[in-house]
């Protein structure tokens, strides 16, 4: 594998949670360690994004993300990483398409909040994603409602796998998703940044 590219073996299941983590915060960290546990993953990727495609406002400094993406998620199972930068993607199914290739034999899950879900039909290819990396949806306050009502939710309904059996996610082949109805904690990205405050360690 390259320099600077997170090691797995085949086999290895591994989440995978995209986003720009401007800032990256206490519930980042609560999805990634819910998903540990009740999915039965083996690490957490989280894949840092140079920008959201879907977003005109640019994000802080790559760098900086990731060094308070490290101080809210210090756990050895848990990988942050500029995945996205190195491989020169821009979208998340052409992530996926090349970690699939890269890492054959990791079965890798895609981990989202349920606020994602709701929009998830704006993403480029994201039929695609269904189609070929187990999902994970994960209850975020606000969301769970609409998400429930999301074109991709109702899309795929019947591809749906009861939250009590998650641990069956990552061993499915796809379309196979499951929504996770966990304790919430209810802060935001952008209430950070609202704050101005992340960069200065508060």
């Amino acid at each position: 594998m390259r320099a600077g590219f997170p090691t797995a073996v085949a086999g290895q299941t591994i989440g995978l949670l995209g986003g720009s983590f401007d800032p990256a915060h206490a519930g980042h960290a609560h999805i990634t360690r819910e998903a540990i546990k009740r999915i039965g993953l083996d690490r957490v990727w989280w894949l840092v994004s140079p920008g959201n495609p879907l977003k005109a406002r640019q994000p802080a400094p790559m760098a900086d993300r990731i060094a308070q993406a490290r101080a809210v998620m210090d756990d050895p199972r848990v990988v942050i990483s500029d995945l996205e930068a190195r491989l020169g993607t821009r979208f998340t199914a052409q992530t996926l398409r090349r970690l699939k290739a890269l890492y054959p034999g990791v079965r890798f899950v895609w981990l989202m909040g349920a606020d994602n879900l709701v929009q998830f039909d704006r993403w480029q290819d994201w039929e695609w994603i269904m189609r070929n990396v187990p999902v994970g949806v994960f209850a975020r306050p606000g969301a769970r409602l609409a998400a429930r009502g999301a074109r991709a939710a109702e899309e795929y309904d019947r591809f749906r796998l009861p939250g009590e059996a998650a641990r069956l996610l990552p061993g499915l082949h796809p379309p196979v998703w499951c929504f996770l109805d966990v304790p919430m904690v209810d802060i935001s990205s952008s209430a950070i940044r609202e704050r101005g405050d992340w960069r200065q360690g508060a």
